[in-house]
């Protein structure tokens, strides 16, 4: 294998190695093997082309090409020209895509799901750095900076991280580096010199002197101190962005099978834009046998993790859905629970991961593919499964606590305990100390949980407010405490932050609220239903619901001094619709608003509700076919064009350092002389002398002047080699056959140029030689095969004998 070859794969394997420490940020990582692939498929190119040789920024040129192709098949296939050139069709869903991705880096926790916009920018990246590296490393035949793009790789993987990345990967992508390093030749490290800097000095002695360190010693500690520094800034600058998948990592791990692990997108992030929605979609509904649905919550994700930031979902394992949920953690026997069955139908325009159902479920009947996680008792789809136009039933528990057993309630398990009561450090001081003042005079959990609902909802003084800026980090915190004016999402994390600082576990949910009554008995829930809760737990009775929010939802029963009478507050309350006998199935809508598509209320184009949670993703077979394709379609029209530069390089390559070696290059020279000739339309003819042949390729090829002279002389060339008694070498025959091409060039017409360039007649001794070559082969093997058969009959007549 040649130097630029060994140099091509070691810049194909420290790109891949590098590109391993992006692995822990997005799963599942089926994307790696379609970087791999795309990644070989422009290494190939790059080979392909410094084999004709091409110019090097023709070189870099045809790789960026071939990925951009290689991109639009794999990424906007439906959108290009013939299936794969980058038209504005393909442009506009590539910046739509980078779009998408970009809300989705600031939506979803690590590792986000393989959706579309973050497998492109993955994808896109591995690519780019793969072609600054082969580039340096292969083409310029500079190893030693190439770490540098290496070294940004992994540097943007460790910073997304939150200083989470393993030594695993750094180890992974230095070996990488190392591998690039040995790929290059002992002769290559030895020219080190001439390309960084100058020879070093010599002493007075003669010796190597002077105390100052050798070129390529001096350029490796400026490379470091490069590397060095943009291993400290670029980490040290990611993490200062806020949210999703920039803000850290989960704790869960996978288990088996297919979507081992979930990391749920932060419906907060939406849930404001709903929520100023002007008109009010419908996207779900359902009818139950609940005697009272004012406490109905439909509920779609728990948020459990708060690091200061936003409170989102933990990383957890998922399982297969079972016949029937266990019972919920911490519900004892002593509490009244009634069974209640709802059956659901979700619009076709609602489109999202997660299931909405009443908690907690105790039975799920829902075709598709759907999983189960256990500590928040969700249902989660995997494999691109959605709720787009599902249709389901749900068997849930009405659970009916007492205000006397929620006082008795004992204190929760140790490991709940810890997980549920963790607030960040940076939580300011005043949180708690509100928290502190608002419960003062509360004997158990249970008050201290009532007063700081009555406090939000009606105490305190605060308003509802859906304008108000929205957030969900400490800062948002105090300033929704001092300023009193916000909506769900304020009220809810507040009230559960505030919760935890007084030891009792609490967490967010997200969802809807049960919705309102229509006139055929079923109950409609539109967008603006989307709703946050606390939950708070109490050993005994499990997680129950708390309204802080006023003027929203409905306060549960066993929050109330008195006995209420279950008659919900407006936003909630059933109401008669004035149309006659509306359909029972969902209506759709003609349009969605791209605010809305986070939370998974949009048709097909919604990239968060259709993503899966550990599945799916590009067919690695499908995308070695469809690169393969590409590089078919690429590569079968420049074909002929590829053929006539190689051979013209291999032509005019030979050293002439022997006599025979001379002769070999004459002839080739000639050989080079007449096939231009015959791209440019003079077909040769193999019975005339080489003078009389240049004669009839000046005459009708109209040449003159110095490319005329150059083919006599070429000629002649070939004269002295083939009949001369002693015949002398001759020299300067690439330069002659320069003329003659340019003289071909300036007097053939543009139609006759572009012919010679990318269909040249001479390509047709490519057939030529194949024909010859199956002759050959066909004739050999007849020949075998008459001789097996010759033998096989002697030898049955000597066995009948």
């Amino acid at each position: 294998m040649s130097g630029r070859g060994r140099l091509t794969l070691g810049s194909f394997a420290a790109t891949l190695m590098a590109a391993g420490a992006l692995l822990p940020l997005v799963k599942p990582a089926t994307w790696i093997f379609t970087a791999a692939i795309l990644l070989a498929l422009q290494s190939g190119v790059g080979v392909l082309t410094r084999r004709v040789p091409l110019a090097r920024p023709l070189t870099i040129a045809a790789q960026a090409l071939t990925s951009l192709l290689a991109l639009t098949l794999v990424f906007a296939r439906e959108q290009a020209l013939l299936g794969f050139l980058p038209g504005p069709g393909a442009l506009a869903e590539f910046a739509a895509l980078f779009g998408a991705g970009a809300d989705d880096v600031g939506t979803y926790a690590i590792p986000a799901p393989d959706t579309e916009g973050i497998r492109l920018m993955v994808v896109g990246g591995v690519l780019v750095i793969g072609l600054l590296v082969d580039t340096i490393a292969v083409t310029f035949r500079s190893a030693a900076p190439a770490g540098l793009p290496l070294l940004a790789l992994y540097s943007v993987a460790a910073g997304l991280s939150d200083g989470g990345a393993s030594w695993l990967w750094f180890v992974l992508a230095a070996t990488g580096y190392l591998l690039l390093l040995l790929a290059e030749s002992r002769d290559r490290l030895s020219q080190w010199g001439r390309v960084f800097g100058g020879a070093p000095r010599p002493g007075p002695d003669g010796g190597a002197g002077g105390g100052r360190a050798l070129a390529p010693v001096r350029t490796g500690r400026r490379i470091g101190v490069v590397a060095m520094g943009i291993a400290l800034v670029v980490p040290a600058a990611l993490p200062t962005l806020s949210g999703g998948l920039l803000g850290g990592s989960g704790d869960g791990s996978g288990e088996g099978g297919k979507g081992g692990t979930i990391s749920a997108v932060n419906p907060l992030v939406s849930l404001q834009d709903n929520l100023r929605q002007p008109e009010d979609r419908e996207v779900l509904r359902y009818r139950t046998n609940a005697a009272e649905t004012s406490g109905m919550y439909l509920r779609l994700v728990a948020l459990d993790q708060f690091d200061g930031t936003s409170w989102k979902s933990s990383v957890r394992p998922i399982g297969d859905v079972p016949e029937r949920l266990p019972r919920p953690e911490g519900l004892g026997e002593q509490v009244r629970t009634t069974e209640v069955t709802g059956n659901f139908v979700a619009s076709s325009s609602y489109e999202q991961k997660w299931l909405p159902m009443p908690y907690p479920a105790a039975r799920v009947d829902i075709d598709g593919r759907w999983r189960y996680e256990p500590a928040g008792r969700m249902i989660v789809g995997d494999d691109k499964q959605n709720t787009r136009g599902v249709r389901y039933t749900v068997t849930s528990l009405d659970v009916r606590p007492t205000a006397a057993q929620l006082a008795a309630a004992q204190p929760a398990p140790p490991k709940l305990l810890t997980e549920y009561t963790r607030v960040p450090s940076s939580l300011p001081l005043d949180v708690k100390s509100t928290a502190l003042q608002v419960t003062r005079g509360a004997r158990n959990d249970y008050e201290r949980a009532v007063k700081l609902q009555d406090w939000f909802a009606t105490d305190g003084g605060f308003r509802y407010d859906v304008e108000v800026e929205s957030g969900t980090g400490v800062e948002a915190i105090s300033r929704f405490l001092k300023r009193r004016e916000g909506f769900c999402v304020h009220f809810s994390f507040s009230m559960a932050a505030m919760a935890r600082t007084l030891g009792i576990p609490a967490r967010v949910a997200v969802g809807f609220m049960p919705g309102s009554a229509q006139s055929d008995g079923t109950m409609s829930v539109g967008i603006r239903d989307a709703h946050a809760w606390p939950e708070l737990y109490f050993e005994g009775t499990g997680w129950i619901r708390f309204e802080p929010t006023p003027t929203r939802g409905s306060t549960p029963d066993y929050t109330r001094q008195q006995s209420p009478s279950g008659t919900p507050t407006q936003s909630a309350q059933p109401e008669t619709s004035a149309s006659a006998m509306p359909s029972a199935a969902p209506s759709t809508s003609e349009s969605c608003p791209p605010d809305l598509r986070r939370l998974g209320e949009c048709g097909p184009d919604a990239a968060a509700g259709a993503t899966s949670s550990d599945g799916g993703g590009v067919d690695p077979l499908k995308v070695a076919l469809i690169s393969l394709g590409v590089a078919v379609v690429l590569l079968l029209p420049l074909s002929p064009w590829l053929w006539r530069t190689r051979v013209r390089a291999r032509r005019l390559g030979s050293s002439g350092r022997t006599s025979e070696d001379a002769a070999a290059r004459t002839l080739a020279a000639w050989r080079e002389v007449r096939d231009t000739a015959w791209d440019h339309g003079v077909a040769p003819d193999g019975s005339q002398t080489p003078r009389k042949t240049a004669a009839r390729i000046v005459r009708l090829g109209s040449l003159e002047g110095e490319p005329a002279n150059a083919v006599h002389r070429v000629a002649r060339a070939v004269e002295q080699v083939l009949y001369a008694p002693q015949p002398r070498p001759a020299t300067g025959l690439v330069e002659e056959v320069a003329l003659v091409r340019s003289g071909f060039a300036s007097v053939a017409p543009r139609r006759t140029r572009l012919r010679a360039l990318l269909a040249p007649r001479s390509a047709v001794r490519v057939v030529w030689a194949a024909s010859a070559r199956w002759s050959s082969t066909t004739t050999s093997w007849s020949t075998r095969a008459r001789a097996l058969t010759t033998r096989l009959t002697l030898a049955v007549r000597r066995a009948e004998r």
